[in-house]
């Protein structure tokens, strides 16, 4: 059960239990005690809510991808040169809910939870700041930047796609972060039960918008638009009107407080920017795409993106559990803690994506008839069996870096986290891509085996680096110890 706490009449904001500004560790809520307890237990704990609700919308995900192949090439084409765009935007919405949902975690683990509240509420004015400016923005000039990369018969189809979707970042934003917060506390339940939700409409919409009501291409994009506007009004619940959260969210009064703001985007932008460098690899990568394998390329790069994804989804959700625990273990200084839930969630993320990789290669010709049933998309068919035979050896060296950011994150280094992300993106990814694929003229072949090498290197550079920086702070907090026993 969750714990209720006392309201006071004058704001409406609870009450701590121990009438104080700082938890004292009493009044916690099944989800913090979870994350102050053991971490191996904490990370299963929390991982398999997030891995339910992250393979659900994968599911959607697939599920968009075979309903929108009903209407050829073309809206494959269209939806794939919009991802890039999608990418940017839940790069914002997730590295905001990152950095604020870190933030809280080590509040919550200093016991201090006047804190934990003030940071919750500023990442909330965040999320209208910009959904606001995204959506200002981005309307008007959909046409120019699909035509700047490249689409050309897709244009069309892939400007209504992109126009709707432009019009649900506020919704996108707002339910990202709000699961974060609910994570951040270790409420992964509900963060689940709103990720399912969504999902599962999103699923049982998308032929009725695409097909029943012969929307076409933008009737997907509606589906999702729409879906997220309900989950949104169901987490608003949750955290605005059911107060059985350990955070509270009250605007009277609001003011900027410098630490906060500071504390959010210290993970937060960094984060944000993570998650972009995927978004922005994808824009040129889509680019060098076109290039090497024309159009189809890029249709095939996108579908085949989407089957890797589900593979990842273990990881994605031990990440999220791993930014909590972590958080709440530096919080508390606890770093020996924090030592074995980084490497319990390496092991385990590592040994899941090893099993995966003979199942997408052995399997690939089947998994790929899926998504290529209408006969305007059976010739890329081989294509992307290629792809996904070249690109699932991407899935255990991603468990090494993905989670090593995740760790970096939850203490609060969101730089590190960064520059791991930058390292298999960006700085790697892009350039071996470009000589494997344009330079060596490899073609697509090239491309994909580029993308391997570069997450490969990048992530065996990130576990060393994450094992180095535990070990310097369990040594750091050792001497401390000892100077003041021998002083």
């Amino acid at each position: 059960m969750k714990r209720i706490r006392e309201v006071d009449t004058g704001t409406g904001k609870p009450v701590a239990e121990n009438g104080a500004g700082s938890d004292g560790g009493e009044g916690h809520t099944e989800g913090v005690k979870t994350l102050l307890g053991d971490p191996r237990k904490a990370i299963i704990k929390l991982s398999i809510p997030m891995i339910l609700a992250m393979s659900v919308q994968s599911i959607y995900n697939l599920a968009d991808a075979i309903w929108v192949s009903g209407l050829g090439t073309e809206a494959l084409s269209a939806v794939g040169f919009f991802f890039p765009f999608f990418m940017m935007f839940i790069s914002v919405g997730v590295g905001l809910g990152i950095g604020g949902g870190a933030a809280i975690s080590q509040r919550i683990g200093a016991r201090d939870r006047k804190g934990a509240d003030s940071v919750a509420v500023h990442t909330m004015v965040m999320v209208l700041i910009l959904s606001v400016a995204f959506t200002v923005c981005m309307i008007p000039l959909a046409e120019r930047m699909f035509s700047a990369m490249g689409a050309t018969g897709s244009l069309s189809m892939a400007v209504s796609y992109g126009q709707v979707m432009f019009l649900g970042i506020t919704f996108l934003f707002y339910s990202n972060v709000a699961n974060a917060l609910l994570r951040a506390e270790g409420d992964a339940k509900r963060a689940m039960y709103a990720m399912l939700a969504g999902g599962v409409l999103n699923i049982v919409l998308d032929p009725v918008f695409i097909y029943t009501l012969d929307m076409g291409v933008a009737g997907a994009a509606w589906a999702t638009v729409i879906s997220l506007l309900l989950v949104s009004a169901v987490l608003t619940k949750w955290l605005f009107f059911d107060r059985d959260t350990y955070i509270s969210l009250v605007f009277s009064n609001f003011r900027f407080v410098g630490r906060d703001l500071r504390d959010i985007f210290k993970v937060g932008l960094p984060a944000m920017v993570s998650q972009m460098s995927m978004a922005i690899m994808m824009f040129f990568m889509t680019i060098i795409i076109v290039k090497a394998g024309g159009e189809d390329g890029v249709a095939v790069f996108t579908t085949g993106w989407r089957i890797i994804t589900m593979g990842i989804l273990p990881l994605l959700g031990m990440g999220t559990a791993v930014v909590s625990v972590c958080g709440a273990s530096f919080g508390e200084k606890a770093y020996d803690k924090m030592d074995i839930a980084y490497t319990y969630a390496i092991r385990t993320g590592f040994a899941v994506e090893m099993a995966l990789v003979p199942l997408v290669f052995f399997f690939a010709p089947w998994i790929v008839r899926v998504f290529t049933w209408s006969g305007d998309t059976d010739r890329i068919a081989d294509d992307i069996v290629i792809f996904l035979r070249i690109a699932c050896f991407i899935l255990p060296a991603t468990s090494l870096g993905m989670l090593s950011g995740a760790m970096f994150q939850g203490a609060g280094r969101g730089m590190e986290a960064l520059l791991i992300t930058l390292l298999r993106t960006i700085i790697l990814a892009f350039p071996l891509a470009w000589v494997f694929g344009i330079a060596m003229d490899w073609g697509l072949v090239g491309v994909w085996a580029g993308l391997v090498i570069a997450f490969v290197m990048a992530s065996l550079l990130a576990l060393a680096w994450g094992k180095w920086f535990i070990h310097s702070l369990m040594q750091d907090s050792q001497s401390t110890a000892s100077k003041k026993c021998h002083p």
